[in-house]
Order: C-alpha cells, then sequence, then structure tokens
C-alpha cells in the first residue's frame, strides 16, 4: 500500500492507502476526490484527471511525455511545470507519501 494525499483547492487534505499498481485516478475516485473525473476510464484520452504534484515530490513522479504530454495542452484548468495526469501515475513504493494538488 501506498499513502497519497490529495490537497482540495480550499485546503483540506484527502488521503488514502492505494494497492501498489493501482492507478491515481481510481484511487481518487475509490477516495471520492472531487475534481477527478476520470471520463475516459484511465485510458489517457481525456484529460480529466489532472493534478499538479507538489513541489516536495516532483522528485517521485518525473514529467509527463509522448501522449501525456500532449493530453496536458488540453486540460481545464492552466497547465503548469507540475501537471499530471494521475491515470499515468502508479501507486508504488516509488510514490510512498506523494502530495497531488486538484486544479479548481
Amino acid at each position: 500500500m501506498t499513502k497519497i494525499t490529495w490537497v482540495l483547492k480550499d485546503g483540506s487534505r484527502i488521503s488514502a492507502d492505494v494497492a501498489d499498481g493501482t492507478n491515481l485516478m481510481a484511487a481518487a475516485a475509490s477516495a471520492n476526490v472531487p475534481g477527478i473525473i476520470g471520463e475516459c476510464g484511465g485510458c489517457l484520452s481525456c484529460a480529466t484527471c489532472h493534478v499538479y504534484v507538489d513541489e516536495g515530490s516532483l522528485a517521485m513522479t518525473g514529467t509527463a511525455d509522448g501522449t501525456e504530454d500532449a493530453m496536458l495542452d488540453a486540460t481545464d484548468a492552466p497547465r503548469q511545470d507540475n501537471s499530471r495526469l494521475s491515470c499515468q501515475l502508479i501507486a508504488g513504493p516509488a510514490l510512498e507519501g506523494l502530495v497531488l494538488h486538484v486544479p479548481a
């Protein structure tokens, strides 16, 4: 299990222990995180699971590439250097303690 925390726009936090191998879009849906929609079900075709990786967690996730990078140009909230699609982040020991901010 991997501890993940989502920070909402109002500063409140939702934390969950996520089974290793689970994408963080699905984990957010299971934890009832508002603002993470995942219309495509994690198929990398909608950008409705956009999150901002906390500055202190950037080394854990790396950067988007390929299709994810292109999809980040289609997000509702402004793209930032720390933008990722949560469907492309997979829970595992390397992400222990990851903090993600949910765009408004």
